[in-house]
Parts: C-alpha cells; sequence; structure tokens
C-alpha cells in the first residue's frame, strides 16, 4: 500500500488561489530536484511556505505520497497561466532526489494516477507531460520514454488502495515522439470468453489493436501474445481498456468499446 498524507496548503497562502475545477487533465512533473533529502515531504514543505509561488496536488517519492491541494481546486504547476493545465489538471511532481529511488517513485506515481483516473474518470489519453501545456522539458527523466511511462499506468496494480481517509500530515517542520498507430481491421461482433476459447483473425486483430495502445503487451511471450485466442488475458485487456474509457468493465468487445478503441488509434 502507498502512503497517501494529507498536508494541505494554507487557505491564506497567494500558491493556493482556490479557484473551482473540475479536472479533465492529469499533468506529470519530475521535481529537477536532486539533492539529498529532496524528497515528497521535503516539498511538502516547500509548497506550504507563504513565500511559495507555485503550487500542485501531489508529490511522489519512493515511500509515500504527499497531497498540498483538494482536487477540486486549481494549482499553479503548468506554466500556462490561466490556461487548461492549470486551471483544469490535477498536477504530479515525482522526486527525482539522489538518495531516493526514482523507479520505485515512478511506479508509485503510475499507480496513484490509475486510482485518479478512475475516480476523476480522467482518460488514459488526457494524462499529458508537464511539456504538453507550456514548452517546457518536463517531466525531464520520462519525456523519452513518455510511451512506456503511459503503458505501466495502464498495468499498474489495482489492488493497492489508499486508505479511505487519506493520513493527515504531522504540523511539519520548515524544510529546506510517438510511432505510427496502425489501422487495423477491428472486428464488428461482439466478442466473449466462451468455452472453447473464441478464436480467429478477428481476435488477432483486436490483440494487435490493444497492443498498439498499450493494453495487451505480454513480454516474453511469443509474438507478445498475439494468438487469435480470446482467453481470460485478453478479457482481461479489454476490461482494463473499458476501465480507462469510462465504459462498463466486462471484458466483452461491443459496438462502445470498438469505438473507444478506434479513437485511440488515430
Amino acid at each position: 500500500m502507498v502512503k497517501i498524507i494529507q498536508d494541505f496548503i494554507s487557505k491564506g497562502n497567494k500558491n493556493r488561489p482556490r479557484n473551482y475545477m473540475k479536472p479533465l487533465y492529469i499533468t506529470v512533473h519530475n521535481t529537477s530536484n536532486t539533492s539529498k533529502g529532496a524528497d515528497a515531504a521535503s516539498h511538502a514543505a516547500f509548497v506550504k511556505r507563504s513565500s511559495t509561488a507555485v503550487s500542485w496536488h501531489y508529490t511522489v517519492d519512493e515511500n509515500c505520497i504527499y497531497q498540498h491541494l483538494p482536487l477540486n481546486e486549481n494549482g499553479w504547476h503548468a506554466g500556462d497561466g490561466r490556461g487548461t493545465g492549470n486551471m483544469k489538471s490535477i498536477g504530479i511532481e515525482i522526486c527525482e532526489n539522489s538518495d531516493g529511488n526514482f523507479e520505485k517513485a515512478v511506479e508509485n506515481a503510475q499507480w496513484l494516477i490509475r486510482q485518479l483516473m478512475t475516480d476523476q474518470g480522467i482518460p488514459l489519453s488526457n494524462v499529458v507531460p508537464h511539456k504538453r501545456w507550456s514548452g517546457k522539458e518536463c517531466p525531464r527523466r520520462l519525456l523519452d520514454r513518455w510511451d512506456s511511462f503511459k503503458a505501466g499506468i495502464a498495468v499498474a496494480n489495482t489492488n493497492k488502495k489508499p486508505s479511505a481517509k487519506p493520513t493527515k500530515a504531522e504540523p511539519s517542520k520548515t524544510a529546506a515522439s510517438k510511432p505510427a498507430k496502425k489501422s487495423y481491421g477491428l472486428p464488428t461482433g461482439i466478442l466473449k470468453v466462451t468455452k472453447p476459447l473464441t478464436k480467429g483473425s478477428e481476435v488477432k486483430a483486436l490483440q494487435q489493436a490493444l497492443a498498439m495502445v498499450y493494453y495487451y503487451p505480454e513480454k516474453g511471450a511469443k509474438n507478445n501474445g498475439v494468438d487469435g485466442y480470446y482467453g481470460p488475458k485478453t478479457a482481461d485487456a479489454v476490461k482494463r481498456f473499458q476501465l480507462m474509457h469510462g465504459l462498463a468493465a466486462d471484458g466483452i468487445y461491443g459496438p462502445k468499446t470498438k469505438a473507444a478503441l478506434q479513437k485511440s488509434l488515430k
């Protein structure tokens, strides 16, 4: 379980504008702070200072997650003024302190994003890098592997769930380019797991399409598991795709799932 600690910025601080927000996007950042000790707690202390001008919603390190703002309030993190990045997106900073485990922090961020997508109804296509809004090379350590980072979100472990009520923080001490997608001939009928398992070229086309949007890679398996059999793994991939796109997660490939998949492939 990843511990989430609520440690909100004071309402009187200038970096908590308290504008109402209905989040439509999730914006990912790296802290660009490699100093030893520059973990989530340290950034929580920084963002609460009355002199700090910037703000975001979560800071993630390898051990825990700090929440600085309610999700129905905007922060100043995207560098686009009153544009969509600041006014309509949840900001997440991933720590890169030299004495921390960056890859574990990335995994924790992927898990958090998966939870937020489910809770807020935000599709995977609306998980974006800071660069999307301002052109800044951020998140600097993820931009060159952005597709694999998003693929990790799609398969993040949803068995890990935060406490119903996030932990309140103790009083703080002041601290210092995507590959071109092929247009697959997607099957038009409704496929589902049956006994014997449904199989054929239509199932293979569906698996290939899911693989293109990072829902069906089975690393290590022959042809990444694209075998033309609609078994439990294919049904699970369909369920995960449906979950990320606001559809009933039943594992059945129907017209709505086909339409959402075609849109994702464009």
